[in-house]
């Protein structure tokens, strides 16, 4: 599997210095065109005169990633799943302070049709190459120069660490029988909210119970299939032929679409550093905390192109 300088982040939730005095989150929605190029989608803000990217103010205890979504749908009418992040831009507003801008790159899934508003006027698909152009503001055409640079998925993992479990040492037996905690069933229904924003197709788990909780509500909110359990990528199974469990991992990475991945925390660290070995990035120390999320998102199943980190879902 080839790596081309994937970006790494770690998501966040909440503005990750504190400093901002306004926080908004937003995408950069795109799709692929019959002949496989890539489009964008950006709008025109009457008020201001000006071509920019949706987005628009967190709610109070609003998660960023679904204030995303939702000001992209409100602004445009376009229905998206995340994919990587681009970053955040910072910059001051005349009167409210500074204020901090989350971005996602997000795939069109459905498109109810643009009705133009007070607020937006006008939108409109342009080539990615030739986007930043168009826009009206640095900070903008910086994200479309990155989502341009490192490119889009035609496949994404979700790879998911199971929710928190009962104590080891007070279970007698056989541990993967060994069944999520109240905690652990808690941080599940959180999964099931944040999860979906992803746009999952299928699901897979490792062979113990705990993963398989972890995404049955998640399975019964999307409607899909109960997840194929998966005996390489446990922790038992993976560590008997470790090459065996990261060939199994890249036959399921190559399929198109989203494809989320239920693990432990044995096996999502080992998975994701050799992934990210040898990219030039940052991978010491690959954290894997209970019912946290890796995104990854790959070129045809070969090229790494970002690998998000989210800790926890959000409460």
């Amino acid at each position: 599997m080839r790596v081309l300088s994937p970006l790494r982040t770690d998501g966040a939730e909440v503005d990750p210095a504190g400093l901002a005095d306004v926080v908004a989150a937003g995408t950069l929605p795109y799709r692929r065109t019959a002949d496989g190029s890539v489009e964008v989608a950006l709008v025109h803000r009457p008020r201001y005169h000006d071509w920019s990217l949706p987005k628009g103010h967190q709610d109070p205890g609003e998660p960023l990633t679904l204030a995303a979504l939702r000001e992209t749908a409100e602004e445009t009418q376009l229905h998206c799943r995340l994919g990587g992040r681009l970053g955040h831009t910072t910059y001051e507003v005349t009167g409210k302070g500074r204020k901090v801008v989350h971005y996602w790159a997000a795939e069109v899934v459905h498109d109810d049709g643009f009705v133009p508003s007070d607020e937006v006027d006008a939108l409109r698909w342009v080539p990615v190459r030739l986007a930043g152009d168009m826009v009206s503001y640095e900070h903008d055409r910086s994200l479309i120069t990155r989502l341009a640079t490192v490119g889009v998925p035609t496949a994404t993992v979700v790879f998911v660490r199971h929710a928190k479990a009962g104590s080891r040492d007070d279970w007698d037996g056989d541990d993967d029988l060994r069944p999520l905690s109240g905690t652990g069933f808690s941080q599940a229904d959180r999964l099931a909210d944040f999860l979906p924003r992803f746009g999952p197709d299928r699901l897979y788990r490792a062979p113990p119970l705990r993963c398989a909780q972890t995404i049955a509500p998640l399975a019964e909110k999307l409607g899909l299939p109960a997840p194929v359990a998966e005996p390489r990528l446990g922790e038992r199974g993976y560590w008997v032929d470790p090459g065996a469990g990261r060939a199994r991992f890249r036959e399921l990475a190559a399929q198109p679409g989203v494809t989320l991945i239920c693990s432990q925390g044995g096996v999502i660290p080992d998975v994701v550093e050799d992934l990210l070995t040898g990219s030039g990035t940052d991978h010491a120390g690959v954290p894997s905390h209970k019912a946290s999320t890796w995104v990854l998102g790959f070129d045809a199943g070969e090229t790494l192109l970002f690998a998000d980190y989210y800790r926890r879902p959000p409460a």
